[in-house]
Protein backbone atom coordinates (compact mmCIF):
# COMPACT_ATOMS: atom_id res chain seq x y z
CA UNK A 1 0.00 0.00 0.00
CA UNK A 2 1.25 3.37 -0.78
CA UNK A 3 0.50 7.04 0.19
CA UNK A 4 1.47 9.26 -2.65
CA UNK A 5 1.86 12.59 -1.52
CA UNK A 6 2.95 16.60 -2.69
CA UNK A 7 3.95 19.40 -0.10
CA UNK A 8 3.85 23.43 -0.86
CA UNK A 9 5.57 25.16 2.05
CA UNK A 10 5.80 28.96 2.73
CA UNK A 11 9.03 29.25 1.62
CA UNK A 12 10.51 29.97 4.96
CA UNK A 13 14.24 29.53 6.08
CA UNK A 14 15.73 26.28 6.45
CA UNK A 15 13.62 23.97 8.81
CA UNK A 16 11.61 27.13 9.62
CA UNK A 17 9.47 26.35 6.59
CA UNK A 18 5.59 25.51 7.30
CA UNK A 19 3.11 23.79 4.83
CA UNK A 20 0.59 25.90 3.10
CA UNK A 21 -0.87 22.76 0.40
CA UNK A 22 -1.02 19.00 0.82
CA UNK A 23 -2.05 16.32 -1.21
CA UNK A 24 -2.15 12.79 -0.28
CA UNK A 25 -3.71 9.94 -2.69
CA UNK A 26 -3.53 6.16 -0.94
CA UNK A 27 -2.67 3.93 -3.55
CA UNK A 28 -3.01 0.17 -3.44
CA UNK A 29 -0.91 -0.81 -6.38
CA UNK A 30 -4.39 -0.89 -8.70
CA UNK A 31 -6.47 1.84 -7.57
CA UNK A 32 -7.05 5.04 -5.51
CA UNK A 33 -8.62 4.22 -1.97
CA UNK A 34 -8.45 7.17 -0.57
CA UNK A 35 -7.68 10.88 -1.00
CA UNK A 36 -7.04 13.99 1.65
CA UNK A 37 -6.25 17.50 -0.41
CA UNK A 38 -6.23 20.72 1.95
CA UNK A 39 -4.87 23.77 1.99
CA UNK A 40 -3.05 24.79 5.19
CA UNK A 41 -2.82 28.07 7.24
CA UNK A 42 0.78 28.18 7.90
CA UNK A 43 0.22 30.74 10.85
CA UNK A 44 3.12 32.89 9.20
CA UNK A 45 4.32 34.94 6.32
CA UNK A 46 4.18 33.05 2.75
CA UNK A 47 7.09 34.51 0.64
CA UNK A 48 6.55 36.76 -2.27
CA UNK A 49 8.42 33.89 -4.42
CA UNK A 50 5.71 31.10 -3.48
CA UNK A 51 3.14 32.91 -3.96
CA UNK A 52 4.21 34.01 -7.67
CA UNK A 53 4.91 30.31 -8.02
CA UNK A 54 1.82 28.58 -6.26
CA UNK A 55 -0.37 31.19 -6.83
CA UNK A 56 -1.51 30.74 -2.83
CA UNK A 57 -1.91 33.99 -1.22
CA UNK A 58 -2.19 34.99 2.70
CA UNK A 59 -6.15 35.48 2.02
CA UNK A 60 -6.59 31.55 0.21
CA UNK A 61 -4.81 29.97 3.54
CA UNK A 62 -6.48 32.77 6.21
CA UNK A 63 -9.43 30.21 6.66
CA UNK A 64 -7.17 27.16 5.99
CA UNK A 65 -7.20 24.51 8.74
CA UNK A 66 -4.05 25.14 10.76
CA UNK A 67 -1.89 21.50 10.82
CA UNK A 68 -2.68 20.45 14.08
CA UNK A 69 -6.58 20.11 12.61
CA UNK A 70 -5.19 17.97 10.35
CA UNK A 71 -2.25 15.76 11.88
CA UNK A 72 -4.81 12.90 13.15
CA UNK A 73 -6.27 12.74 9.09
CA UNK A 74 -2.37 12.55 7.46
CA UNK A 75 -1.70 10.21 9.99
CA UNK A 76 -4.88 7.83 9.38
CA UNK A 77 -4.19 8.07 5.24
CA UNK A 78 -0.47 7.45 5.42
CA UNK A 79 -1.06 4.34 8.01
CA UNK A 80 0.68 1.35 6.90
CA UNK A 81 1.48 2.15 3.50
CA UNK A 82 4.97 3.82 2.07
CA UNK A 83 4.86 7.18 1.60
CA UNK A 84 5.78 8.12 -2.12
CA UNK A 85 6.88 11.34 -3.83
CA UNK A 86 9.23 13.40 -6.21
CA UNK A 87 12.12 13.86 -4.03
CA UNK A 88 10.70 12.53 -1.29
CA UNK A 89 13.30 13.83 1.36
CA UNK A 90 11.35 17.16 1.02
CA UNK A 91 7.97 16.06 2.13
CA UNK A 92 9.31 13.76 4.51
CA UNK A 93 10.88 16.14 6.14
CA UNK A 94 7.82 18.80 5.92
CA UNK A 95 5.65 16.03 7.63
CA UNK A 96 8.09 15.26 10.25
CA UNK A 97 9.00 18.83 11.21
CA UNK A 98 5.26 19.42 11.62
CA UNK A 99 4.46 16.13 13.63
CA UNK A 100 7.79 17.54 15.50
CA UNK A 101 6.41 21.11 16.66
CA UNK A 102 3.24 18.81 17.94
CA UNK A 103 5.50 16.81 20.02
CA UNK A 104 4.83 13.54 17.51
CA UNK A 105 7.28 11.19 16.21
CA UNK A 106 5.90 10.82 12.69
CA UNK A 107 8.33 7.82 11.20
CA UNK A 108 7.25 5.97 8.11
CA UNK A 109 8.88 4.26 4.90
CA UNK A 110 9.68 6.01 1.64
CA UNK A 111 10.35 6.03 -1.93
CA UNK A 112 11.39 8.86 -3.91
CA UNK A 113 10.75 8.43 -7.85
CA UNK A 114 13.44 10.86 -9.12
CA UNK A 115 15.76 7.58 -8.59
CA UNK A 116 13.26 5.11 -9.93
CA UNK A 117 12.66 6.81 -13.10
CA UNK A 118 16.30 7.41 -13.63
CA UNK A 119 16.84 3.45 -13.19
CA UNK A 120 13.72 2.63 -15.56
CA UNK A 121 13.36 5.46 -18.11
CA UNK A 122 17.23 6.43 -18.54
CA UNK A 123 18.66 9.11 -20.65
CA UNK A 124 15.31 11.48 -20.12
CA UNK A 125 16.84 15.10 -20.29
CA UNK A 126 15.49 16.35 -17.20
CA UNK A 127 13.94 14.71 -14.37
CA UNK A 128 12.29 17.53 -12.87
CA UNK A 129 8.43 16.64 -12.31
CA UNK A 130 7.33 19.24 -15.17
CA UNK A 131 10.04 17.98 -17.90
CA UNK A 132 9.24 14.61 -17.15
CA UNK A 133 5.98 13.58 -17.21
CA UNK A 134 5.62 16.27 -20.00
CA UNK A 135 8.00 14.41 -22.21
CA UNK A 136 5.94 10.96 -21.00
CA UNK A 137 2.73 12.18 -22.28
CA UNK A 138 1.61 12.39 -18.57
CA UNK A 139 -0.68 15.20 -17.89
CA UNK A 140 0.12 17.88 -15.46
CA UNK A 141 -2.46 20.51 -14.16
CA UNK A 142 -1.78 23.26 -11.84
CA UNK A 143 1.92 22.47 -11.75
CA UNK A 144 3.25 23.59 -8.01
CA UNK A 145 -0.27 22.74 -6.37
CA UNK A 146 -0.17 20.10 -3.82
CA UNK A 147 -3.26 18.03 -5.43
CA UNK A 148 -1.62 18.75 -9.35
CA UNK A 149 2.11 17.56 -8.53
CA UNK A 150 0.64 14.63 -6.29
CA UNK A 151 -1.46 13.19 -9.03
CA UNK A 152 0.97 13.63 -11.84
CA UNK A 153 3.48 11.70 -9.42
CA UNK A 154 0.83 8.95 -8.77
CA UNK A 155 0.47 8.49 -12.60
CA UNK A 156 4.22 8.76 -13.03
CA UNK A 157 4.78 5.89 -10.25
CA UNK A 158 1.96 3.93 -12.10
CA UNK A 159 3.91 3.79 -14.78
CA UNK A 160 7.48 2.91 -12.95
CA UNK A 161 5.46 -0.17 -11.76
CA UNK A 162 3.78 -1.11 -15.11
CA UNK A 163 7.56 -0.99 -16.82
CA UNK A 164 8.89 -3.13 -13.52
CA UNK A 165 6.84 -6.56 -14.08
CA UNK A 166 8.84 -8.80 -11.98
CA UNK A 167 8.97 -5.76 -9.27
CA UNK A 168 12.57 -6.07 -8.57
CA UNK A 169 13.60 -2.44 -8.79
CA UNK A 170 10.95 -1.34 -6.97
CA UNK A 171 11.75 -3.89 -4.57
CA UNK A 172 15.42 -2.78 -4.75
CA UNK A 173 14.69 0.70 -4.27
CA UNK A 174 12.48 0.17 -1.20
CA UNK A 175 15.07 -2.01 0.44
CA UNK A 176 17.95 0.38 0.12
CA UNK A 177 16.17 2.99 1.25
CA UNK A 178 15.33 1.35 4.41
CA UNK A 179 18.56 -1.29 4.93
CA UNK A 180 20.40 -0.19 7.67
CA UNK A 181 23.24 1.43 5.87
CA UNK A 182 25.71 3.47 6.62
CA UNK A 183 24.08 6.11 4.50
CA UNK A 184 20.90 5.94 6.12
CA UNK A 185 22.32 5.66 9.52
CA UNK A 186 23.35 9.44 8.84
CA UNK A 187 19.97 10.47 7.31
CA UNK A 188 18.06 8.69 10.15
CA UNK A 189 20.07 10.62 12.53
CA UNK A 190 21.21 13.98 11.82
CA UNK A 191 17.54 14.52 9.45
CA UNK A 192 15.63 16.32 12.43
CA UNK A 193 18.80 18.10 14.24
CA UNK A 194 18.32 21.75 14.17
CA UNK A 195 20.69 24.11 12.67
CA UNK A 196 21.37 26.43 15.54
CA UNK A 197 24.16 26.59 18.25
CA UNK A 198 24.35 24.34 21.20
CA UNK A 199 25.58 21.06 22.31
CA UNK A 200 25.61 18.33 20.95
CA UNK A 201 25.77 14.65 22.22
CA UNK A 202 26.71 11.43 20.36
CA UNK A 203 25.78 8.31 22.45
CA UNK A 204 26.11 4.27 21.80
CA UNK A 205 23.69 2.19 21.58
CA UNK A 206 23.97 1.90 25.52
CA UNK A 207 23.62 5.80 25.89
CA UNK A 208 26.58 6.46 26.27
CA UNK A 209 28.28 9.75 25.70
CA UNK A 210 31.18 9.00 23.32
CA UNK A 211 31.73 12.10 21.93
CA UNK A 212 30.25 15.78 23.26
CA UNK A 213 30.52 19.39 22.05
CA UNK A 214 29.31 23.16 21.66
CA UNK A 215 29.07 24.21 18.32
CA UNK A 216 27.51 26.45 16.00
CA UNK A 217 25.65 24.61 13.94
CA UNK A 218 24.51 20.90 15.91
CA UNK A 219 23.25 19.68 11.88
CA UNK A 220 26.03 20.56 10.56
CA UNK A 221 28.80 19.37 12.75
CA UNK A 222 26.91 16.21 13.04
CA UNK A 223 26.92 15.61 9.35
CA UNK A 224 30.75 16.77 9.29
CA UNK A 225 31.65 13.74 11.50
CA UNK A 226 29.80 11.33 9.59
CA UNK A 227 31.57 12.56 6.37
CA UNK A 228 35.38 12.63 7.90
CA UNK A 229 37.99 10.37 6.61
CA UNK A 230 39.75 11.63 9.85
CA UNK A 231 40.86 8.45 11.86
CA UNK A 232 40.08 10.36 15.03
CA UNK A 233 36.33 9.69 14.17
CA UNK A 234 36.35 6.34 13.09
CA UNK A 235 35.17 4.81 16.10
CA UNK A 236 32.38 7.29 16.37
CA UNK A 237 31.38 6.88 13.51
CA UNK A 238 31.01 3.19 14.19
CA UNK A 239 29.47 3.22 17.71
CA UNK A 240 26.74 6.41 17.51
CA UNK A 241 23.57 5.29 17.56
CA UNK A 242 21.61 8.32 18.30
CA UNK A 243 22.55 11.89 18.61
CA UNK A 244 20.65 14.13 21.61
CA UNK A 245 21.34 18.11 21.85
CA UNK A 246 20.74 20.91 24.07
CA UNK A 247 20.15 24.15 21.83
CA UNK A 248 21.83 27.15 23.96
CA UNK A 249 19.97 30.16 22.14
CA UNK A 250 23.33 32.29 22.15
CA UNK A 251 27.46 32.07 23.27
CA UNK A 252 26.74 33.51 26.11
CA UNK A 253 24.64 30.98 27.88
CA UNK A 254 26.66 28.57 25.98
CA UNK A 255 29.69 29.72 27.85
CA UNK A 256 27.66 29.97 31.16
CA UNK A 257 26.32 26.28 30.86
CA UNK A 258 30.75 25.36 30.37
CA UNK A 259 31.66 27.07 33.22
CA UNK A 260 29.14 25.51 35.56
CA UNK A 261 30.02 22.42 34.39
CA UNK A 262 33.79 23.56 35.56
CA UNK A 263 34.78 22.84 31.78
CA UNK A 264 37.07 25.60 30.13
CA UNK A 265 37.07 25.98 26.22
CA UNK A 266 39.17 28.49 24.25
CA UNK A 267 37.79 30.50 22.17
CA UNK A 268 39.92 32.08 19.38
CA UNK A 269 39.68 35.89 18.50
CA UNK A 270 42.58 36.75 16.25
CA UNK A 271 40.49 40.05 15.18
CA UNK A 272 40.34 43.27 17.13
CA UNK A 273 38.48 46.47 17.14
CA UNK A 274 41.04 49.79 17.90
CA UNK A 275 40.67 53.33 17.87
CA UNK A 276 43.23 55.96 15.77
CA UNK A 277 43.21 58.98 14.42
CA UNK A 278 40.18 59.18 15.78
CA UNK A 279 38.83 56.53 13.79
CA UNK A 280 37.93 52.77 14.44
CA UNK A 281 39.43 49.98 12.73
CA UNK A 282 39.69 46.19 12.50
CA UNK A 283 42.69 44.22 12.20
CA UNK A 284 44.23 41.02 13.27
CA UNK A 285 45.75 41.56 16.61
CA UNK A 286 49.08 39.73 16.30
CA UNK A 287 50.21 43.03 13.68
CA UNK A 288 50.09 45.22 16.29
CA UNK A 289 51.13 43.44 19.96
CA UNK A 290 51.97 46.27 21.61
CA UNK A 291 48.59 47.75 21.79
CA UNK A 292 45.64 45.79 23.46
CA UNK A 293 42.41 45.78 21.76
CA UNK A 294 39.26 47.27 22.98
CA UNK A 295 37.29 44.27 21.83
CA UNK A 296 38.09 40.69 19.91
CA UNK A 297 36.14 39.17 17.30
CA UNK A 298 36.30 35.44 15.71
CA UNK A 299 36.36 36.67 12.44
CA UNK A 300 37.23 40.31 10.32
CA UNK A 301 33.19 40.63 8.99
CA UNK A 302 32.13 40.39 12.93
CA UNK A 303 34.55 43.01 14.01
CA UNK A 304 33.15 44.80 10.33
CA UNK A 305 29.74 44.76 11.52
CA UNK A 306 30.48 46.22 14.89
CA UNK A 307 32.28 49.14 13.59
CA UNK A 308 29.43 50.20 10.91
CA UNK A 309 26.80 50.13 13.93
CA UNK A 310 29.77 52.11 16.05
CA UNK A 311 29.49 54.98 13.42
CA UNK A 312 26.32 55.34 13.74
CA UNK A 313 26.02 56.58 16.89
CA UNK A 314 27.33 59.82 17.27
CA UNK A 315 28.16 60.08 20.83
CA UNK A 316 31.05 57.02 20.08
CA UNK A 317 32.48 60.00 17.99
CA UNK A 318 34.26 60.95 21.60
CA UNK A 319 36.04 57.07 22.34
CA UNK A 320 35.90 57.66 25.92
CA UNK A 321 32.00 57.71 25.84
CA UNK A 322 32.25 54.67 24.00
CA UNK A 323 34.75 52.47 26.80
CA UNK A 324 32.36 54.16 29.33
CA UNK A 325 29.13 52.35 27.76
CA UNK A 326 31.20 49.18 27.36
CA UNK A 327 32.95 48.49 30.78
CA UNK A 328 31.58 46.77 33.50
CA UNK A 329 34.12 46.93 36.26
CA UNK A 330 32.63 47.57 39.90
CA UNK A 331 28.95 46.79 38.27
CA UNK A 332 26.57 45.23 40.73
CA UNK A 333 23.77 44.86 38.72
CA UNK A 334 21.26 41.47 37.34
CA UNK A 335 21.17 41.56 33.72
CA UNK A 336 18.16 40.16 31.84
CA UNK A 337 18.58 38.84 28.29
CA UNK A 338 17.26 35.97 26.19
CA UNK A 339 17.16 32.66 26.90
CA UNK A 340 17.34 29.34 25.52
CA UNK A 341 13.96 29.19 23.67
CA UNK A 342 10.98 31.49 22.73
CA UNK A 343 9.05 32.71 26.53
CA UNK A 344 12.21 32.39 28.48
CA UNK A 345 14.51 34.38 29.88
CA UNK A 346 18.38 34.52 31.31
CA UNK A 347 19.58 36.26 33.77
CA UNK A 348 22.98 37.64 35.35
CA UNK A 349 24.08 38.29 38.62
CA UNK A 350 26.99 40.54 38.12
CA UNK A 351 29.22 41.03 41.72
CA UNK A 352 32.07 43.64 41.76
CA UNK A 353 32.14 43.37 37.60
CA UNK A 354 32.10 39.42 37.74
CA UNK A 355 29.47 37.49 36.75
CA UNK A 356 29.17 35.11 39.78
CA UNK A 357 25.88 33.48 38.66
CA UNK A 358 23.19 32.96 36.12
CA UNK A 359 20.04 31.31 35.77
CA UNK A 360 16.75 31.04 33.37
CA UNK A 361 12.92 32.21 34.39
CA UNK A 362 9.81 32.86 32.77
CA UNK A 363 7.84 35.56 34.41
CA UNK A 364 9.26 38.37 36.16
CA UNK A 365 7.66 37.98 39.50
CA UNK A 366 10.59 34.59 39.90
CA UNK A 367 13.60 37.41 40.05
CA UNK A 368 12.20 40.30 42.37
CA UNK A 369 14.18 39.36 45.27
CA UNK A 370 17.52 38.01 46.05
CA UNK A 371 15.42 35.07 47.97
CA UNK A 372 13.93 33.95 44.99
CA UNK A 373 16.93 34.69 42.62
CA UNK A 374 18.95 32.42 44.99
CA UNK A 375 16.64 29.10 44.05
CA UNK A 376 16.82 29.45 40.33
CA UNK A 377 20.49 30.85 39.96
CA UNK A 378 23.23 28.35 39.19
CA UNK A 379 26.90 29.45 40.84
CA UNK A 380 29.91 29.60 38.39
CA UNK A 381 32.69 28.20 39.66
CA UNK A 382 35.27 29.21 37.36
CA UNK A 383 36.33 32.96 36.55
CA UNK A 384 34.35 34.08 34.09
CA UNK A 385 37.06 36.55 32.30
CA UNK A 386 36.62 34.75 28.97
CA UNK A 387 33.16 35.99 29.16
CA UNK A 388 33.78 39.86 29.52
CA UNK A 389 34.40 40.34 25.73
CA UNK A 390 30.99 38.79 24.92
CA UNK A 391 29.06 40.55 27.67
CA UNK A 392 31.17 44.00 26.44
CA UNK A 393 29.94 43.12 22.57
CA UNK A 394 25.90 42.86 24.13
CA UNK A 395 26.32 45.62 25.70
CA UNK A 396 27.01 47.49 22.41
CA UNK A 397 24.22 45.73 20.87
CA UNK A 398 21.67 46.17 23.58
CA UNK A 399 21.02 42.80 24.13
CA UNK A 400 20.68 43.08 28.06
CA UNK A 401 18.18 45.36 30.10
CA UNK A 402 20.33 45.74 33.58
CA UNK A 403 18.60 46.43 36.29
CA UNK A 404 20.35 47.00 40.14
CA UNK A 405 20.56 44.01 41.83
CA UNK A 406 17.36 43.53 43.94
CA UNK A 407 17.71 42.99 47.81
Amino acid sequence: MYSIIDIESNGAGYRHECIIDIAIYRYDGQKITDQFISLVNPESDITPFVQKLTNITPKMVKTAPKFHEIAKRIIEITQNTTLVGHNIDFDYRMLRQSFKRLGYDFQTNTLDTIPLAKKMIPDEVSYSLGKLVKSLGIPLTNHHRAEGDARATLELFKLLISKDTENEIIQKQHDETNAKTYINKIKVLTQDLPNEKGFVYFQNEAGKIILSDYVQDINKFSKKVFNSKSKKWEQVQKDVEQINYELTGTDIIAKLILNSKNIKKREVCPFGLYFRNNKYIVEKNKLNKAERPILKFRSFTQGTKAVQFIGLQEEFNDVSVFLKKIDFRKRNELWLGQGRKLGEKLFLIIENGKVVSYGFYELFTQIQTLSKLSKLKIDLPLSSADLHNDLQLALLRGDFETLPLPK
